[in-house]
């Protein structure tokens, strides 16, 4: 279990290795043509140290990569802003939010699909503006004005990757608990029932409710996220949030085990049909 620039320094550097390999050369003619010392190729494919933005450019023209949405996302496991230099939106917050959620959105924010266990509260991807406000003044009690507003625009912003093109494929499996419990009071709960019962219709989003009745289940240990992206498997990863931190899961033996969990909590859940209608229901009854 590591924290998030670990992961990423580990993922960066795998997806560069078999970059090298595809294009053919060993870890010695990449250092060559890149002008280095051939331990430097090996710390940065080891993940052993971090690679700077112009280090991985420069490795992936060596490499011949030219897809767009590839450069970027390995730009994002280095740290760094987009292809053209200009760093991601949620960097104007950085005097407001930890690292490991930073670490968070930017994952989220160059990831294809998003498959997530809710036991508690909606998915941030999907809070109405009302309840964003309550979830994050009850977990952030005691913080000031200003701070608890720049908390809640970067939730929202964060909402901007369901309506990307192409757009975060979101499969969403929300204990009941999460319709039950009141946020912000009776008319902020209505219309956040409101807004999942509307996202559910959207082809990007598939939400699945795990009724009271089906009993314990595996997601009774907590809540998760399964990041996939594009192009490679490689570079999946579950998210497990904690009070204070998150943490990263990598290994392929994880990946396939909480994969299995997902579906299994899927295969109890309501149909995306019958979940629309019963969150209906509940929204009705607040």
């Amino acid at each position: 279990m590591q924290h998030g620039p670990a992961v990423r320094r580990r993922k960066l550097g795998a997806e560069l290795r078999a970059l090298r390999t595809a294009a053919g050369l060993t870890s010695g003619d990449a250092a060559r043509l890149a002008g280095w010392h051939q331990s430097k190729v090996s710390r940065i494919e080891t993940g052993t140290s971090g690679a700077k933005p112009a280090d991985v450019r420069l490795l992936l023209d060596v490499y011949g990569v030219d897809d767009p949405r590839l450069r970027e996302l390995l730009l994002v496991l280095s740290g760094t802003g987009d292809r053209d230099g200009r760093h991601h939106w949620w960097h104007a917050y950085r005097g407001v939010l930890p690292p490991a959620y930073r670490d968070f959105i930017s994952l989220e924010s160059q990831a294809s699909a998003m498959r997530t266990l809710e036991t508690t509260v909606v998915p941030g991807l999907l809070q109405t503006p009302a309840y964003a406000r309550a979830v994050t003044e009850a977990a952030t009690e005691g913080v000031s004005q200003e701070r608890l507003d720049a908390l809640v625009k970067v939730r929202l912003a964060r909402q901007d990757v369901l309506r990307a093109e192409p757009p975060l494929e979101l499969w969403a499996v929300l204990d009941e608990a999460v319709l039950r419990r009141e946020v912000g009071g009776p008319e902020v709960m209505a219309r956040q029932l409101e807004r999942l019962v509307e996202a559910s219709r959207l082809p990007q989003v598939r939400l699945q409710v795990l009724p009271f009745r089906a009993g314990a289940h595996i997601g009774v240990t907590g809540p998760f996220v399964i990041f996939s992206f594009p192009r490679t498997s490689d570079l999946d990863v579950v998210v497990l949030d904690h009070l204070t931190t998150s943490h990263y899961l990598e290994r392929k033996e994880d990946l396939r085990a909480y994969s299995e969990a997902f579906e299994a909590l899927a295969s109890h859940a309501l149909s995306p049909e019958e979940s629309s209608e019963y969150i209906a229901g509940a929204a009705a009854g607040v």
